[in-house]
C-alpha cells in the first residue's frame, strides 16, 4: 500500500494532467485530489472526504456512481469478448443493439451510428464526413464551419478550433482557417443592454447571414452549436433562436451538427436536446451520457440526406477511408446499453426535468437578488450563477480577482463540487441525473454560503 505522500510525488512527477496549470501542480502549489470511489452522487478521495459531485465529472455520470448494472455489464462483455474491431462489417451483438438503441431515441431523419471514444473525435468524423459529403456532390469549396464564440466542441486541430474559448487557441495556432466564428446566443451578455431578448436572437441571426454573405455560402460546409451553451457558460438560448438559425441555414444549403455531448440523453429533461428545442440536424455528436462515463464512447448520428450521399461516394470510389481502431468498442457498447436501460428503468429523463427544475427554482430564490449576481440561468439539470462587479450596469470582476475560483474552492470545503467555467465568474453545475430534492438543497444552501463567504 502507497502512502500517501509518495502516490501525490508519483503523480506530480509522472502524471500529465489535462487543463492543468503544469508549472504549479510539477512545484506543489495546487491541491491533488485522487479520487477512490462513489456512490450515487457522492465521491470520495483517498483521505476519506466525501463529497457530493455537482457536476457529474464533467457533466458525464449522468446515472450517478456505483451503478453494478453497468460494472457487471462491462465484465460480462470483457469476459465473452473483450475486443474486436469493427471495420469492413464486422460487429458484435453490444455494438449492433446499442445503434439500434440510441437511433430509438433520437430525432427523426436519423440513420446510422458512427462510433468513437470520446467528444473531440466524434467531431473530427464529423467534419471529415462533411467535406467527404461535399466532394461527393462536386463542391469541393464548400468546406468552411461556423461555430460560436464560447462553444465547446472539442481539444483536438479541428474540434478545438471549432471551439470557441481562448484557452483552447492560445499558443496552439488555433483556430485552423477554415473555422468561423458568430456571435453566441449569451443573452447577459448582448452588445447593447436595452436589446429585447427577440431583438437580440434576430442580431444573432443577422450576423450569421452577415458572416455568410461576407465568406459566399459557396464556400460554407456546416454550423455546428450545443443545443445549451456548456463550457462556455452553460447558457440556455433565448426563445426563438434555433428556429431563427436554421432558416439561415436553410437558405443558404448549411449543413447542421447538433453537438449534443452534453444534452443527449436526458439532461435537459428531454431524451435529446435536438428535441428539447425543435432542431432538424444533420449529424448529431453524442458522448457522455451514452455511457454515463463508466467506458469510453462517443458517437455521430448520421442524417439521412447526408448518409445517401455517402453510399453513393463509396458506390463511387470504393470503402470509405475513415475508422478507428476502437470504433464500436464492444466494452464501451456494452456500458452504453446497461447505461440507457438505466436512463429509462431509474426515470432519469423525467428526473432531470423535475428535480432539475427544482434546483434552478431553489437557486434562484437563494441567489437572484444578490447584489453580485448578475443571473441564475439554466434548463434542466443544468444550473449556472454569473457573477458580476455591479450588476446595475453588468461590469464584470477582473480576471485577476478570481472569483468564481474562490466560491468554488469554499464549496469544496463545505463537501459540494461545482466548476468554475472559463472566461467570467461562472458557477456551473450538471449533476447525475438521479439528484435528489434533498441533495439540490444541499448544493443550493452551499452555493449561497460559499457566495457570502467570497463576496459578503
Amino acid at each position: 500500500m502507497l502512502s500517501n505522500d509518495q502516490l501525490d510525488r508519483w503523480d506530480r512527477e509522472n502524471f500529465f494532467h489535462p487543463s492543468t496549470h503544469l508549472a504549479q501542480h510539477a512545484r506543489g502549489e495546487t491541491p491533488n485530489r485522487i479520487v477512490t470511489g462513489g456512490q450515487g452522487v457522492y465521491i470520495e478521495d483517498r483521505d476519506g472526504n466525501r463529497l457530493l459531485d455537482a457536476f457529474a465529472g464533467l457533466y458525464c455520470v449522468n446515472v450517478g456512481y456505483g451503478r453494478t448494472e453497468i460494472t457487471d455489464a462491462i465484465a460480462q462483455q470483457a469476459r465473452e469478448l473483450a475486443y474486436y474491431h469493427a471495420y469492413v462489417g464486422h460487429g458484435t451483438e453490444a455494438s449492433i443493439t446499442l445503434s439500434k438503441m440510441i437511433l430509438d431515441r433520437a430525432p427523426a431523419g436519423m440513420s446510422k451510428v458512427y462510433f468513437g471514444l470520446g467528444g473531440s473525435d466524434a467531431n473530427e468524423t464529423n467534419i471529415k464526413l462533411v467535406w467527404y459529403y461535399n466532394n461527393i456532390l462536386g463542391r469541393p469549396e464548400k468546406k468552411k464551419i461556423i461555430s460560436r464564440w464560447r462553444g465547446y466542441h472539442g481539444s483536438g486541430l479541428m474540434t478545438g478550433s471549432l471551439t470557441g474559448l481562448s484557452s483552447f487557441h492560445n499558443k496552439f495556432d488555433l483556430p485552423l482557417p477554415q473555422v468561423l466564428h458568430t456571435e453566441a446566443p449569451y443573452y447577459l451578455r448582448r452588445p447593447r443592454q436595452n436589446m429585447s431578448e427577440a431583438e437580440f436572437v434576430l442580431h444573432c441571426a443577422a450576423e450569421l447571414e452577415a458572416l455568410i454573405e461576407r465568406e459566399g455560402a459557396d464556400t460554407i460546409a456546416a454550423f455546428i452549436g450545443e443545443p445549451v451553451l456548456g463550457t462556455g457558460g452553460i447558457v440556455p438560448p433565448p426563445a426563438g433562436y434555433w428556429d431563427a438559425i436554421q432558416q439561415v441555414l436553410d437558405r443558404h444549403d448549411i449543413l447542421l451538427i447538433v453537438d449534443e455531448v452534453v444534452t443527449g440523453f436526458g439532461r435537459l429533461g428531454s431524451m435529446m436536446g435536438s428535441d428539447h428545442y425543435g432542431l432538424r440536424p444533420d449529424i448529431i455528436t453524442i458522448a457522455k451520457g451514452l455511457t454515463s462515463a463508466y467506458a469510453p464512447l462517443s458517437g455521430s448520428i448520421i442524417g439521412d440526406r447526408l448518409w445517401k450521399v455517402l453510399e453513393q461516394g463509396t458506390d463511387e470510389n470504393g470503402p470509405i477511408g475513415h475508422g478507428w481502431t476502437y470504433s464500436a468498442h464492444p466494452i464501451g457498447a456494452a456500458a452504453g446499453i446497461a447505461n440507457l436501460n438505466l436512463v429509462d428503468s431509474l426515470g432519469l429523463v423525467e428526473n432531470a426535468g423535475k428535480t432539475g427544475g427544482y434546483l434552478n427554482t431553489q437557486m434562484k430564490a437563494a441567489l437572484a437578488d444578490h447584489p453580485h449576481v448578475a443571473e441564475v440561468r439554466g434548463e434542466g439539470m443544468l444550473c449556472a450563477v454569473e457573477l458580476v462587479k455591479d450588476r446595475d450596469n453588468t461590469s464584470f470582476f477582473d480576471p485577476s480577482e478570481k472569483v468564481a475560483i474562490r466560491i468554488v474552492a469554499e464549496m469544496v470545503k463545505s463537501g459540494v463540487i461545482a466548476r468554475a467555467m472559463p472566461q467570467g465568474d461562472i458557477i456551473g453545475f450538471a449533476p447525475p441525473l438521479c439528484l435528489s430534492r434533498e441533495e439540490a438543497d444541499i448544493v443550493v444552501e452551499k452555493t449561497a454560503a460559499a457566495v457570502k463567504a467570497v463576496l459578503g
